[in-house]
């Protein structure tokens, strides 16, 4: 199974992070549907020319989120998701996202009301 991530290089957030929060994403959006075998961390690892260990490490988080689940001698999985859970993910997923973005603002000098211009320009482009 091909897993649609793309990863950024030249990006400061670290490659676990970027894998991380883009399979959270396809599992809490629905597209990764419950009980979808995902490769095995080898497999993965090699489709996304990364570590074993970075892979490892996304597949250990993500459970422990209670996203994926591990059977031995099977793989691992999708994990049931429910209604209110799902939202809660997609509602932290998205104030995370604002909180990086704000920081990074912030370290360069951003004024509050320049960050308020710049959200509603983002949000005005996204949403259009």
């Amino acid at each position: 199974m091909k897993i649609p991530i793309q990863i950024n290089e030249n990006s400061a957030e670290p490659l676990y992070h970027q894998i991380e929060n883009q399979l959270r994403s396809l599992i809490i959006t629905g597209q990764l549907e419950e009980g979808t075998h995902l490769p095995s961390i080898r497999e993965f690892a090699g489709a996304l020319n990364c570590s074993v260990i970075t892979v490892r490490r996304v597949y250990q988080d993500l459970e422990n989120e209670g996203l994926l689940r591990t059977k031995q001698g099977t793989g691992t999985f999708v994990a049931q998701v429910e209604a209110g859970d799902r939202e809660n993910y997609r509602l932290k997923a998205a104030e995370e996202a604002m909180q990086v973005a704000v920081q990074s603002g912030k370290a360069v000098g951003c004024t509050e009301e320049e960050m308020e211009a710049l959200f509603q320009q983002a949000l005005r482009a996204n949403y259009s």
